[in-house]
């Protein structure tokens, strides 16, 4: 069943229709909210969130739309709320995160590039790590992605140069070299 008769499906109330929606999306959306939210169970939170939020907003989708954009952008969306509850929440301790030394061992293998991504991905703003892991993790179009953020394409492009930049002047500095 392609996306639009999936669509369908869900606005006339088949009961099967949402575990479609689920099993196809689950990968991508769990995986984009894993890296927004670098906690599994937050991740499964958000994402559990997101699928609630699209069933229930189901009536109001333009099916001319692409749907995995749009399950992106209310996952997305979902994401944000939850960082910024948790930015709101106060700190057992007195320093921050972004204070506190990285217990993590320097590399150890010259082998563990994903390791030391993972790390560079960590360091940037989180909208640059969004359009970077929608553009190389998901391979949406520039296009998609406006669509998904609700920001203009310059925007995404511009996103997209900033996190490169700042990934490979990061990984550079740790003396990671690909």
């Amino acid at each position: 069943m392609d996306d639009p008769a999936l669509v369908e499906s869900l606005r006339a109330g088949d009961p099967q229709a949402p575990g479609l929606l689920v099993d196809r999306y689950q990968g991508i959306v769990f995986g984009l909210c894993y890296r927004m939210m670098g906690h599994r169970q937050d991740a499964e939170d958000a994402a559990q969130e997101a699928f609630v939020r699209a069933l229930r907003s189901i009536a109001g989708f333009d099916p001319r739309r692409p749907l995995r954009p749009w399950l992106l952008e209310i996952a997305a969306n979902r994401c944000r709320t939850a960082l910024a509850r948790r930015a709101r929440r106060p700190c057992a301790g007195s320093s921050t995160i972004e204070d506190r030394p990285d217990p993590r061992p320097p590399l150890a293998d010259p082998d563990d590039l994903a390791g030391e991504l993972e790390r560079g991905l960590a360091a940037l703003r989180s909208e640059y790590r969004l359009v970077f892991t929608l553009f190389h993790e998901q391979n949406l179009s520039y296009e998609e992605i406006a669509l998904a953020l609700s920001r203009p394409v310059g925007t995404i492009k511009t996103w997209l140069h900033r996190a490169r930049a700042q990934l490979a002047d990061d990984l550079s500095r740790r003396g990671v070299h690909c």
